[in-house]
């Protein structure tokens, strides 16, 4: 006999409906599953089979054909567990077929018949809410995720005879709702720029690129609080609007690493990768592609520390989600692409030894060995980085300090202004902070007085700037000009965009 029934599942970030057609006819025993199956899916036989007797329930003695379409699409993962064991028991007339047709089903099955958890719940239930059918059987752990779409009717459950006593209205489950904005509260940070003792000027130039959302490489010797600036950086950035949620959260559901307790991500990420870390886990793609690093900072702060530590293969697969905001991976079946609009902070020793910048410690190495140093780092990858700022050591005095410093709260309020600023600047226009630009609307947005022109002008002769630093100049004068809450930039403007260009005036 043959049953059909729905389930869904992702392929990048993006969801699609599936149908799984099981038949149970006569012969010798055995289980055969087609349309492209990974080996968790193979393996869901066995699973299925204990599950379905400890259930109280009788697995058929026949031969089992299993489909999953479209069968031109991998399937992987064990989400598939539940709707199979339910097709299982339709096709041996245990439970009638017809009541089946109305869900689309997801759960990984524990041999006690147990459903376990699964990922990439969301995106299926933004999926649903454009499809004919509304009605979705999850594990009670993900239940959170999808009933923030209040499109779709999601029912949770624990176990297989649950499922089949929902189903035959033997028990009373209504749809479970939430409201997003229940769910969205104001974070309260572990950390906070008034736990930093001087640094002002590194201070300033972070909040330069929270405001336009302009990448930015610290330098300076061991201990001057580098790391310690970067993790406070999130701090001040605005807070995401529903949209961002959404988009991060999906990211996040695909990847499995959302809290069973809060379905949303609500504060943007902040990712430390390690320097060890492959270009794949960075940039994301593999056999079956996932989200790497760049996408799971979508919208957020990524943190590369040591970066000339780096494998250059890793760097340089950077240059690309930088500079669109989104990752392409190309494969025989499928064209992927993972969103990665997210804010780069790097950091970084001056030399090998890491103390070329320091007042207490002699550098030890020779100019050759600070050029080989620096050369780590390729000139179109520095070109991307907006800011570069030097961070020296504080002395004692300045440690000791009994100042209060200003908090992340009073810099996050300017932050903001400036952000309104540019979201009603780029209205319509796709794109949200000044680092987005293009070179149309550069000569739209902005417009120099003569002092600053002339001063720009002489700065890109003297100090022989390429052209993209020319035009990220210009982007980080436009944000520091919305900062101070004026339309023309200014000579003041233009200045402290060109100090923020270390590594191009030949510092190092």
């Amino acid at each position: 006999m043959l049953s059909k029934l729905f389930s869904a599942s992702t392929f990048g970030t993006e969801a699609y409906l599936l149908e799984i057609e099981v038949d149970v006819s006569q012969g010798l025993p055995a289980v055969s599953v087609v349309g492209l199956p990974d080996k968790a899916v193979k393996e869901s036989r066995d699973r299925v089979k204990s599950a379905i007797r400890n259930s109280g329930y009788e697995y058929p003695a026949g031969r089992i054909t299993i489909n999953l379409a479209p069968a031109d699409i991998k399937k992987e993962g064990s989400c598939f567990d539940l709707p199979i064991a339910l097709g299982i028991l339709a096709s041996s007339s245990q439970i009638p077929s017809e009541i089946l047709k109305d869900f689309v089903f997801l759960g990984e099955l524990s041999l006690d018949g147990k459903v376990k958890s699964v990922k990439g719940i969301l995106p299926i239930a933004l999926f649903l809410k454009n499809s004919s059918v509304k009605k979705l059987i999850v594990p009670k752990e993900n239940a959170s995720e999808a009933a923030i779409i209040k499109e779709i009717d999601v029912y949770p459950i624990e176990n297989l005879k649950e499922v089949i006593y929902l189903l035959f209205n033997f028990l009373e489950k209504k749809p479970l709702r939430l409201e997003i904005n229940n769910l969205i509260e104001k974070k309260e940070y572990d950390v906070d720029f008034s736990e930093v003792k001087g640094q002002y000027l590194a201070k300033r130039a972070l909040e330069v690129a929270a405001s336009g959302f302009h990448n930015i490489l610290m330098i300076g010797p061991p201990g001057a609080g580098k790391t310690m600036l970067a993790k406070r950086l999130s701090t001040v950035l605005p807070e995401m609007t529903d949209e961002e949620i959404f988009e991060v959260t999906k990211i996040y559901s695909i990847a499995g690493l959302l809290n069973k307790e809060t379905p949303l991500i609500t504060t943007r990420p902040f990712r430390a990768v390690h320097h060890t870390t492959s270009d794949i886990a960075l940039v994301g793609g593999g056999q079956n592609p996932k989200p790497g690093e760049v996408s799971l900072a979508h919208k957020g702060v990524l943190f590369l520390d040591e970066l000339p530590e780096f494998h250059r293969d890793a760097l340089e697969s950077l240059r690309q989600p930088i500079e669109d905001g989104k990752v392409t991976v190309a494969r025989a079946m499928r064209t992927l692409t993972f969103l990665s609009n997210f804010l780069l902070v790097c950091a970084m020793n001056p030399c090998y030894c890491g103390n070329y910048m320091s007042s207490f410690k002699a550098c030890k190495c020779s100019t050759s060995q600070i050029q080989r140093y620096r050369r780590k780092i390729s000139g179109p990858l520095l070109d991307r980085i907006d800011i570069h700022i030097e961070v020296p050591q504080l002395k004692y005095e300045h440690l000791t300090a009994k100042k209060e410093e200003e908090s992340s709260e009073k810099i996050r309020e300017r932050v903001e202004k400036a952000r309104k600023i540019q979201l009603r600047r780029f209205k319509d226009m796709g794109i949200y902070f000044n680092s987005q630009m293009t070179n149309k609307m550069l000569k739209k947005f902005c417009v120099l007085d003569n002092e600053a022109e002339n001063l720009l002008k002489m700065a890109i002769q003297e100090l022989n700037f390429s052209a993209r630093s020319y035009d990220r100049i210009i982007k980080v004068a436009r944000t520091i000009a919305d900062l101070a809450g004026l339309e023309v930039i200014g000579p003041e403007h233009i200045s402290e965009a060109v100090q923020y260009r270390s590594l191009d005036r030949e510092l190092f």
